[in-house]
């Protein structure tokens, strides 16, 4: 059986030449708009006189960066290593089950429900819970990433196993194909796009997921750091922190995106065969 991949078109599996100068383009355009947003904040801070309390200049965050970077690395591999392990375990456990929900309908009907349902319950009113079960460890927080990354993967990873199309797989099975090479080589690669959706926004999920356990109940980790540095009202140093989180979000979101091109070099998102305008 050939697969999805396999029966792309000839350009399949060719990086588009274009697509190398969109991202060398498009970089100094963004590194431009950062700059440009400093210095309107940096100037806005100064003319109007703005207490540091309330909105502490680039000029101050980036010395406190500085200045206490070695506590904010320390604390940031707290943080990371939630992350990715609560990561990790969402998908390990999220695209099972989307496989389950996929061919099983009686799973569908039992458990799609139940999901539904948890996904609505607030993630910060089930952490005290997790504390008092678990303790102050790694563990509750790990669970709560889990809980908040779990759901997009899930539910985009069983749109993506349910999109084959029907003469796809009718054809599939006029030659002789099961539903295990059915799966394999047409379901799974057809689904993979969706599944990678699903983990780009779970990436940033599980960030916020980790800083909000950390918030309910920690003694270290970047969430620890912004609770510790708002009670001190050290506005500069909770700004230093966010800085951070934010760079992690964007280099696991990237991660993910470098993953999908290596995974999916056939799909018209990686070929990069957009209409330019």
């Amino acid at each position: 059986m050939t697969s999805l991949s396999e029966a792309s078109t000839p350009a399949a599996g060719r990086t588009s030449p274009l697509r190398g100068w969109r991202i060398r383009i498009a970089f100094p355009y963004a590194t431009l708009t950062f700059v440009g947003l400093f210095i309107v904040w940096e100037g806005a801070v100064r003319v109007f006189a703005v207490s540091p309390i309330i909105l502490p200049a680039p000029s101050a965050v980036f010395l406190e960066l500085a200045k206490n970077w070695k506590l904010l690395v320390g604390e940031t591999g707290t943080t990371v290593y939630e992350v990715v392990i609560g990561f990790i375990l969402s998908v390990a456990t999220a695209v099972p089950l989307a496989i389950l929900l996929t061919f099983s309908r009686s799973a569908e009907r039992a458990l799609y429900p139940l999901i539904i349902a948890a996904q609505t319950v607030p993630k910060i009113a089930v952490a005290p819970i997790l504390l008092a079960w678990f303790g102050f460890g790694l563990r509750p927080k790990i669970i709560i990433v889990v809980l908040i990354s779990f759901f997009p993967i899930l539910i985009n990873s069983v749109v993506g196993m349910k999109s084959l199309s029907p003469q796809m797989r009718h054809l599939a099975r006029s030659m002789g194909a099961s539903v295990w090479q059915i799966f394999w080589h047409f379901q799974l690669p057809n689904a993979l796009p969706s599944i990678f959706a699903g983990m780009k926004v779970a990436t940033t999920l599980a960030v916020i997921g980790a800083v909000v356990a950390e918030f309910v109940g920690a003694d270290s980790g970047l969430g620890y750091v912004i609770m510790v540095a708002t009670s001190d009202l050290n506005i500069a140093r909770q700004f230093a922190a966010i800085t951070v989180l934010t760079v992690a979000g964007i280099i696991f979101f990237g991660l993910i995106e470098y993953s999908e091109k290596l995974i999916l070099p056939w799909h018209i998102s990686v070929r990069g065969s957009r209409t330019e305008l």
